[in-house]
């Protein structure tokens, strides 16, 4: 089993290509196959050591260095998902070169500071190599392919608390719901969507070289699980609920502990069959003081009211937990608050979306497990200290630097200290959006806000402030070539958490389509 967790992705590929092969037998039901693509130049500059915070945010971090130039390809099919068979496929690639961060490495020291090493995105990438099939209401996928939220608008949220559009997409098998599928004997009443994935991380080079050797954990060939039930009533009347619960894990793989620049601890986990099991269900006494893996997630909720003239208006909520006490409730106010409003067809603004978020109390500062100290007088426990995206044994809840979650905290990748786990998770502020289109230009405007007192349990000595804004717009300028498009955007950090930054992307692109007719 070891084997297999070390060559993952040579049996990744290896399905992709198993799936491909059905997914051929499955196309004979298809009259027509039709192959999309994409290709586009991007090219961006910043004033900063990385992309201003809403430039490298949501775009499942394609790209994040200060300036750079690359080139991003695509070619698959997508789903028919209204036949009772279907298969999709897809592979995105990236090509190019951006410009280096400088991390501090205490192996080697210079007139007694630690020695720095510039580090840069890979110039060649493959960012998703998926193939998909399904039969009637159930899909079964391999690969790394982008995903979206359930709950939040992507474009205009400040993103998912569990899997958002902000990270690399992580290689792995995934089984579940087309959409929302309707419960039988309820009349369409109750509809219910779901989803169960495991998969790898495949950061753990990225890891090692911008780790700083002197304090914190050090982690590589993790395994990940996503999965995902939601509950929603009828969408086709005017109010419609969405109601359930998101869970995510890490386990297996390795762990290295540092403290002042020495190797004091190494726990090698590898990879059990018997894992699977415990991460579907965690399950409590594994030598790992509580439970197996890092397990977190979220209560989600949202209210959808369709007004009679086409508008929308929606209000939902994320909670999120890391353990017993976030998922009763038990850490105040924290999470994601938000509302939004899609207005008629042809207004010039198209949503506006406006959200406050919370980590402040993660359940209070103190945790305290009676079996941490055999023997002792004090038999009461305490399940506090959170530590949003943190874990003791599994690092941060990232994958390449980027939060696999919300990336409002920020991200590991930006601590040039070395330090890789989220610095600033107790924060608090305030997120909007709005986006529309004026004639030919669509637009898009976010800003944010807020204030960061430092990590679960240990607070900063003061806290640290952002405001990042963000305005991009986006021309078809050929009416003969609908597919081209040419986009602009410029986005400002301002503050002493983040930094003062400006930047600006353009992006050059074309889009199309193959049809294939069979013969016959």
């Amino acid at each position: 089993m070891l084997i297999f967790a070390q060559n993952m992705e040579r049996y990744r590929i290896s399905l992709c290509c198993i799936l491909l092969a059905v997914a051929a037998f499955v196309a004979k039901a298809d009259s027509i196959a039709a192959l999309e693509y994409r290709a586009a130049v991007v090219g961006n500059v910043s004033t900063g050591a990385f992309a201003p915070y809403m430039l490298a945010s949501w775009n499942y971090g394609k790209i994040t260095g200060k300036s750079g130039v690359w080139h991003d390809g695509f070619i698959g099919k997508k789903m028919d998902t209204g036949s009772r068979f279907g298969w999709g496929a897809g592979f995105e690639y990236l090509l190019g070169y951006g410009s280096a961060a400088y991390y501090d490495d205490y192996r080697t020291m210079v007139d007694g500071r630690p020695s720095v090493r510039a580090l840069r995105q890979a110039p060649a990438r493959v960012q998703q190599l998926y193939a998909e099939i399904k039969y009637r209401g159930v899909y079964l996928l391999g690969g790394m392919k982008e995903r979206r939220s359930g709950i939040v608008d992507d474009g205009l949220s400040s993103g998912d608390l569990v899997r958002s559009n902000n990270a690399r997409p992580i290689p792995g098998v995934a089984a579940g719901f087309i959409d929302f599928q309707n419960i039988p004997f309820t009349n369409g009443w109750v509809q219910i969507d779901g989803e169960i994935m495991y998969g790898r991380f495949c950061d753990t080079g990225f890891e090692e070289k911008r780790f700083n050797y002197y304090s914190g954990y050090l982690d590589g060939d993790l395994m990940y699980t996503y999965k995902r039930c939601y509950f929603r009533t009828r969408p086709d009347k005017p109010l419609s609920v969405t109601v359930g619960m998101q869970t995510a894990g890490e386990f297996g793989g390795w762990t290295h502990f540092y403290r002042a620049g020495k190797l004091v601890q190494e726990t090698n986990r590898g990879f059990h069959v018997k894992d699977v099991f415990k991460m579907f269900l965690p399950i409590q006494g594994n030598g790992e003081d509580y439970y197996t893996g890092n397990t977190l997630g979220s209560w989600d909720f949202k209210a959808r009211y369709a007004f009679r003239n086409g508008s929308r208006l929606s209000a939902y909520f994320q909670w999120p937990w890391e353990d017993g006490s976030g998922i009763g409730r038990q850490n105040g106010w924290d999470g994601l608050w938000g509302v939004q409003y899609d207005f008629a067809p042809g207004s010039p603004v198209a949503s506006v979306v406006l959200e406050y978020l919370d980590f402040t109390n993660q359940s209070g500062p103190i945790h305290w497990a009676v079996d941490d100290d055999p023997g002792t007088d004090i038999t009461q426990g305490i399940t506090g200290g959170d530590n949003y995206y943190n874990n003791n044994y599994y690092g941060a809840y990232a994958n390449y630097g980027m939060s696999i979650g919300s990336p409002f905290l920020m991200s590991p990748l930006y601590n040039t200290n070395g330090f890789l786990e989220f610095l600033h998770n107790r924060a608090r502020g305030f997120h909007a959006g709005v986006s529309g289109c004026l004639n030919s230009v669509s637009y898009r405007a976010m800003v944010s806000y807020q204030k960061a007192g430092g990590m679960g349990r240990i607070p900063a000595p003061r806290r640290l402030h952002d405001t990042s804004a963000m305005v991009e717009a986006s021309w078809h300028p050929v009416a003969s070539l609908p597919g081209l498009e040419l986009k602009a955007a410029v986005a400002v950090d301002a503050g002493n958490l983040r930094g003062d930054n400006f930047g600006a992307m353009a992006t050059v692109s074309y889009s199309g389509s193959f049809n294939f007719k069979k013969k016959k």
